[in-house]
């Protein structure tokens, strides 16, 4: 079997996985919907990939997914490049995302992280942040979920090892959170 056959019978399988996420999700776009409702916003973050699946779903809320309707508030806290090498610099690389947290955070908000590891330190970091706040947090995690899985108050849980993998399962529900935000937006208009 060539590795292309392989990577998409491995794909198929994670994708049939995430059967079991369903009530999370639509407990995550439930908490999404309330809080956008109520003039809260959603704070996003992740490094590397998972840092532009942060920026993705950013760009569906500001801007638009399947409907044009008003903008949705998000921020990616890994967009400014000026916060992060300040925060970087003068504290710790753990506090890039924490610090945003409790500077722009209030409680309504929703706090969503992208990790596939489910260990990175300054996502923890940002998770006890948003719980000290009473900021509900959804993390969409890779393999068993790590640290994070305990940390975040929703998980959505990509059961796979792989990075690539992970990631694609993470898009996929990225995206039917999208849709479920969007026909909750849409019912309450």
């Amino acid at each position: 079997m060539s590795d292309f056959l392989k990577s998409l019978e491995t794909a198929v399988a994670v994708f049939e996985g995430l059967k079991e996420q369903e009530d999370n999700l639509v407990r995550a776009a439930e908490w999404c919907v309330e809080a956008l409702l109520a003039d809260h916003k959603l704070l996003l973050c992740g490094n590397g990939g998972s840092a532009s699946e942060a920026q993705h779903l950013a760009g569906e809320l500001i801007g638009r997914y399947k409907e044009t309707r008003r903008p949705l508030a998000a921020v990616a806290l890994g967009a400014d490049a000026a916060v992060l090498t300040c925060v970087s610099n003068d504290f710790c690389y753990e506090e890039v995302f924490s610090r945003q947290v409790r500077g722009l955070g209030q409680p309504g908000d929703v706090l969503i992280v992208f990790t596939t590891s489910g260990n990175s330190p300054n996502i923890l970091a940002a998770l006890r942040a948003a719980r000290e706040m009473s900021i509900r947090s959804i993390a969409f995690l890779g393999c068993n979920g790590g640290q994070a899985r305990s940390l975040a108050d929703c998980s959505l849980l990509v059961k796979h090892m792989d990075t690539a993998r992970a990631q694609e399962g993470h898009q996929f529900l990225m995206h039917c959170l999208m849709d479920q935000i969007e026909a909750g937006i849409r019912a309450a208009a």
